[in-house]
């Protein structure tokens, strides 16, 4: 997984509240399509008219927000069915951090296991920052200092559970943050081989 530390860039606002995944990503995209080909289909009700041309409106075929790499967005971003590809879609689209007052449970959790930082901020912060980066001015977003600036040097920190951080930080899923923990897994299995032998029967492979 691609490490998260800091980023500076564009921030598209796209402020409409309950954006779901089928919005980001349609299912039979996932079907048909490989990963690193979703970007071309992300938001495409939003993008494209029905003839398949651009729709100038959209904030992501505008000159200021497009290739963006940061996503304000309303209430309950990415809400819906759960389906890790609307966070690779959002990747692919070259989008990497989205910060809004709330998201879907599931798409939040995908985020963290794909190297897209979802930030909680309430929604008078998220449209400050919206007002701040009208003009395509640039925010930057440190996750280690859990701190995002404005052009103009305004700033406002957030707040992320310390192990997804850690996660982020280091490119690291919950497997991987598992696996550095893998000796006293081993310690752990080898006593309880001792204590309760039964429980291990002949050929039960011990986790490295």
């Amino acid at each position: 997984m691609q490490a998260f530390t800091t980023l500076r860039g564009a921030a598209a606002p796209l402020l409409r509240a309950n954006i779901d995944t089928d919005i980001i990503i349609r299912i039979e995209r996932l079907t048909t399509l490989t990963k690193d080909q979703f970007g071309a289909y992300a938001f495409e009700a939003l993008r494209f008219r029905s003839d398949g041309s651009e729709d100038p409106d959209c904030v992501f075929n505008q000159p200021l927000f497009r290739n963006a790499p940061i996503l304000l967005a309303g209430d309950n971003f990415g809400c819906g069915s759960s389906r890790e590809g609307a966070v690779t879609a959002l990747q692919s689209l070259g989008l990497r951090c989205v910060i809004a007052p709330s998201f879907g449970d599931i798409f939040f959790s995908n985020c963290f296991q794909n190297g897209v930082l979802p930030i909680r901020l309430s929604a008078p912060e998220v449209d400050a920052l919206a007002a701040a980066c009208a003009h395509g001015e640039p925010l930057s977003v440190d996750l280690e200092r859990q701190a995002i600036r404005t052009a103009a040097g305004a700033e406002t920190v957030f707040s992320v559970d310390p192990l997804r951080r850690e996660g982020l930080l280091h490119g690291l899923d919950d497997i991987d943050l598992t696996l550095k923990d893998d000796a006293l897994i081993n310690a752990w299995q080898q006593a309880d081989r001792q204590c309760r032998p039964w429980a291990w029967p002949v050929g039960t492979p011990t986790v490295v």
